[in-house]
């Protein structure tokens, strides 16, 4: 891959989060409208296509994501709730991030068994 590629990919990406985090500044529910769309996963997969035009690969890729969406949840569901009760936000985060990996390894753990996806 040439090199501006690459280099396109990772402003157009950062261009997102940087977005995303001057918009939640202005109004919460719009950056976090951004964020929850898939943009990243919808820009990976193109990229995925672009790069291999492999459609089996593109949809073992995809299944994936959909296996990894529902860990994910565990940080938006822990982290508000360990700030509601007073936990300081580093703290909170840490121990919200430690249960989000916990959930990452048991989602893998069980895509690799169950979808068969590698």
């Amino acid at each position: 891959m040439v090199w501006w590629h690459l280099a396109v990919r990772g402003f157009v990406s950062g261009g997102l989060v940087v977005g995303a985090s001057e918009l939640a500044k202005r109004n919460e529910l719009m950056g976090a409208l951004l964020v929850s769309i898939p943009l990243v996963s919808i820009l990976a997969i193109i990229w995925l296509y672009n790069d291999t035009t492999d459609t089996e690969q593109v949809a073992d890729f995809t299944t994936g994501i959909l296996w990894l969406v529902i860990p994910s949840l565990v940080l938006f569901i822990s982290l508000p709730i360990f700030l509601r009760r007073g936990i300081e936000f580093w703290p909170a985060l840490g121990a919200a991030c430690a249960l989000t990996i916990l959930a990452y390894y048991i989602g893998v753990q069980l895509a690799t068994k169950y979808a068969e996806i590698s």
